[in-house]
């Protein structure tokens, strides 16, 4: 048995002699409702030799069964197992800072079918070109109902997270005005990025080659198409000429809630990366004859499996970020087929709470060149008008 889980024997044992004497209870019950009574009868069964210990369990030693009996019951037992579990329900400073940080790395993990990107992943032969076949799916509000259908024709749900047809209602979310106002003076759209710091395959180190670069040309789209836009150029994750993303979203949130009190005109808040993908995949399809970067609109939820919603990165405005993002996917998928990749679920918030009409925007990846991704800003310039006035 190993390290892991004779510690979470040795936590069953001790935690159950708590309940029994009544000094553990309360920090269990508040650790997981009805964690403490389960353990209870566990206990009681130990201590009277009375175990559940039936001919199925009998490949394994006592303490091993208990383990992997504490192993379901224990959120603990999923992270000592390395599971994609993370910690959430302590609301202490520290774990509050963790999050974040966790927040702050955690969206260029995913390769184009969602899956995650190891760090020690190692080349193989040749370059994979995605390119995107056309589409022939079914959008009509018939199949968008179906929830089942919605979530595996349009989402990528982290192993993190959670969703259920609660919030996946197409009535509900395809039903939300997306329109801005355009009778009014002022900006409509805010440009920004958290992490500014990302660049392509043939960047040549200037801000104009990089994500930065991509933002002020997704402007000058926009603006052409009638829709007044500001870009924010702002830098979030250097430090002392380092990199460091690790509290990127807070100090990104702070400059740019100051943008949107001084600008009360902006509707419309729109984070642009870059994903990061194996060095051997290439995120390409041609639209209109050019070779262009496909993107991926990126949702978080403030839940995680382990612990539910997290209570310390609300967001009032979840179902009108999904909203949001499916009216951006179909309008996609409508006129540009093979454009977007599915939109990406995952469990914490990412500065998506600033806006209802909040998006971010994974565009292409490092393995692209910048002028597949100019194309790319061409193409959500024009969706994103559909959406937004058309």
């Amino acid at each position: 048995m190993d390290k892991g889980r004779k510690a979470l024997c040795a936590a069953a044992a001790v935690a159950g002699a708590y309940i029994i004497v009544g000094g553990g209870k309360r920090m269990l019950e508040e650790w997981d409702p009805g964690f403490s009574q389960s353990l209870s009868r566990l206990a009681e069964r130990t201590y009277s030799m009375n175990l559940s210990y039936t001919n199925e369990d009998k490949k394994l030693s006592l303490n091993e069964w208990v383990a992997d009996k504490a192993m379901q019951m224990l959120p603990l037992g999923s992270y000592v197992e390395g599971k994609a579990y993370y910690e959430t329900a302590a609301e202490d400073e520290d774990t509050y800072k963790k999050i974040l940080e966790q927040q702050a790395e955690s969206e260029n993990e995913v390769d184009e079918n969602g899956k995650l990107v190891k760090e020690n992943n190692q080349p193989s032969q040749g370059t994979k070109t995605e390119s995107a076949p056309k589409s022939t799916m079914d959008m009509s509000i018939e199949k968008l109902r179906d929830f089942n259908y919605l979530l595996k024709n349009f989402y990528t749900v982290d192993s993190t997270t959670m969703i259920g047809p609660e919030q996946l209602n197409a009535d509900d979310l395809l039903g939300r005005n997306m329109k801005i106002d355009t009778t009014t003076e002022g900006p409509k759209v805010l440009i920004f990025h958290t992490h500014s710091q990302e660049t392509f395959v043939d960047s040549d180190g200037t801000p104009a080659t990089s994500i930065v670069g991509i933002g002020e040309y997704l402007k000058e789209q926009l603006e052409a198409k009638g829709i007044p836009t500001m870009h924010h150029d702002g830098i979030y994750d250097l430090v002392n000429g380092k990199l460091d993303r690790s509290s990127a979203y807070e100090l990104c949130e702070a400059e740019v809630r100051k943008i949107l009190e001084a600008n009360p005109s902006i509707e419309v808040a729109i984070d642009l990366h870059r994903d990061g993908v194996n060095e051997n995949t290439h995120l390409v399809t041609e639209i209109n004859g050019k070779q262009t970067a496909r993107i991926m609109y990126f949702n978080g939820l403030s839940r995680t499996k382990a612990n539910g919603d997290i209570p310390y990165l609300k967001n009032p405005y979840i179902q009108d970020n999904l909203a949001f993002s499916l009216q951006m996917q179909i309008a996609s998928e409508t006129y540009y087929p093979g454009f977007t990749r599915h939109i990406y679920l995952k469990g914490y918030r990412y500065n998506l709470h600033l806006k209802p009409k909040s998006l971010l925007v994974e565009a292409g990846a490092q393995t692209n060149t910048v002028q597949e991704m100019k194309n790319a800003m061409e193409v959500l310039a024009d969706t994103l008008y559909r959406v937004l006035i058309g």
